[in-house]
C-alpha cells in the first residue's frame, strides 16, 4: 500500500473551512475546493515511489491488475475527490464517449489544450457520483416543464412570460430545448435585467425560490440563473448520493462530499461562470429529459460493505462504517483501490488513517482494515 499525499485545488467557489476541518488543519483563509486522489495528470497524488501516475506507468499490470488494463488500458480509470463547495459551481454537462471524441477534431484544428475556448481536454466521458458527508445542496436534471412553468409564473416577473408560454406550448423535450436555447441566446442587456428582476422576486418570496436567490447573489445578471430555474433542486443528507450521467445538466451549490468520476476533465458550461460557453456544442450534448434526479442510498452487503450502485464500469464507490470493536475486514481485490477515511481512525495495513487521509492499494495487494470510523473504497468493475 502507498500512503497518498494529495493536492488541494483552490478554486474560487471552494469552502475556506470544510476541508481543513475534516483534515484537522488550520484554515488558510483561501478557498480549498477539491482534494484530488488519483493519477490524473493535472494533480497526481504523490507516494514514496513517485507520483501515482509514475507508479502506474512503471508497471500498469502489477499496479492495476490484468483485467483492469485489458478493459480500460494502462491507466487508473477513476479520480476520487473530496469536494467542498462554499459557493455554486458552474452549471455544466459532460459528454458521452462518442461525443468526447470531438477532442480529436479540436486536435486536428490545432486548438491548444489550454485555450479558453477549447471544449474537450481528452477523448473520455466523465460520469460522476457525489456522496454527501454533510448536508449537500445541488441542482440535477430538468424539472417537468409544466412544474417549471408554474414556478416561473409564481414569480410575477413579466419578462419571464415568454419562457412560461414556451414551456406550456411544446412537448416536454422540445419545450426544454426551446427555453434553454432562448435563455442562452438572448440579448445580454435584456437578459441581465430579467435576471435582476427574477433574483429580487426569488429573494422576496423565499421558500422553493431560496436556492435560486442564493445563486443569483453569487452570479448577478448571469443567464445561468434562469437556466438553473429549469433544474431540480436536491438536498442530500449525509450518506446520500447523486449519480450524474452524460448530458445531465447539474451544479453543486454547497456542502462537503466524496466525489468519484471517470478520469476525465471534459466539461461544457451552461452558465454561472465567466468561462467560455459554447452554445451550439452545449445544445448538442444536453439531454432534454425531465424527471426525478434519483437520490442514491447505499446497498448493504453481509460483510458490511455499503455500495453505491451505478451503471458505470470505470468506478465503483462503497463505504464501510466500522463500529467500535468491529472485526478486521479483508478488502483485497484483483483491481486497484483507493481507501479514504472520512471519520474516526481506520488502520489499513500498516497505515493509520485519520479523516481525509488515504492510501492506494495495488491489485492483489493484501488489504486488511480495522478500527472505528468511516472508510470509502474506490475501485473499478471488470
Amino acid at each position: 500500500m502507498d500512503r497518498l499525499d494529495n493536492t488541494v485545488r483552490p478554486y474560487a467557489w471552494g469552502s475556506t473551512t470544510a476541508i481543513p476541518t475534516l483534515l484537522g488543519t488550520e484554515p488558510t483563509g483561501e478557498p480549498q475546493a477539491e482534494m484530488w486522489m488519483g493519477a490524473h495528470p493535472g494533480a497526481p497524488s504523490r507516494t514514496g515511489r513517485g507520483t501515482l501516475a509514475e507508479v502506474v506507468d512503471a508497471d500498469p499490470e502489477k499496479e492495476l491488475g490484468a483485467a483492469s488494463v485489458a478493459k480500460f488500458g494502462p491507466r487508473l480509470p477513476f479520480l476520487l475527490k473530496l469536494l467542498a463547495a462554499g459557493a455554486p459551481l458552474s452549471l455544466q454537462v459532460h459528454p458521452d464517449l462518442a461525443q468526447a471524441r470531438a477532442d480529436e477534431d479540436e486536435e486536428r484544428r490545432g486548438v491548444p489544450l489550454d485555450a479558453p475556448h477549447r471544449n474537450y481536454k481528452d477523448a473520455n466521458h466523465k460520469p460522476e457520483l457525489v456522496c454527501a458527508l454533510t448536508d449537500f445542496d445541488g441542482l440535477c436534471g430538468f424539472r417537468a416543464p409544466a412544474e417549471t412553468a408554474d414556478l416561473l409564473d409564481g414569480l410575477g416577473v413579466a419578462s419571464l412570460k415568454p419562457y412560461v408560454d414556451l414551456l406550456r406550448a411544446h412537448p416536454e423535450d422540445a419545450a426544454l430545448r426551446e427555453v434553454l436555447t432562448a435563455i442562452l441566446t438572448a440579448d445580454p442587456e435584456e437578459m441581465s435585467r430579467t435576471v435582476t428582476e427574477t433574483a429580487a422576486a426569488c429573494d422576496r418570496l423565499g421558500g422553493p425560490y431560496r436556492p435560486y436567490a442564493d445563486i443569483a447573489h453569487h452570479y448577478p445578471g448571469d443567464p445561468g440563473v434562469l437556466a438553473a430555474l429549469l433544474l431540480n433542486h436536491v438536498r442530500l443528507q449525509p450518506g446520500e448520493a447523486l449519480y450524474l450521467g452524460a448530458g445531465i445538466p447539474h451544479a453543486y451549490l454547497n456542502g462537503l462530499g466524496v466525489e468519484i468520476m471517470a478520469n476525465s476533465d471534459n466539461v461544457l458550461r451552461c452558465g454561472l461562470t465567466p468561462k467560455h460557453v459554447d452554445v451550439p456544442e452545449l445544445l448538442r450534448i444536453v439531454r432534454f429529459d425531465a424527471g426525478d434526479p434519483g437520490v442514491l442510498r447505499p446497498e448493504a452487503s453481509p460483510d458490511g460493505e455499503e455500495v453505491y450502485d451505478t451503471p458505470t464500469d470505470e468506478f465503483r464507490l462503497s463505504r464501510y462504517v466500522l463500529p467500535e470493536g468491529s472485526a478486521t475486514h479483508d478488502l483485497t481485490l484483483p483491481t486497484p483501490q483507493i481507501l479514504l477515511c472520512t471519520a474516526g481512525t481506520v488502520r489499513a495495513g500498516e497505515h493509520e488513517l485519520a479523516p481525509g487521509r488515504s492510501v492506494f492499494v495495488p491489485a492483489h495487494e493484501k488489504a486488511e482494515v480495522s478500527g472505528t470510523g468511516t472508510l470509502f473504497r474506490a475501485t473499478v468493475r471488470v
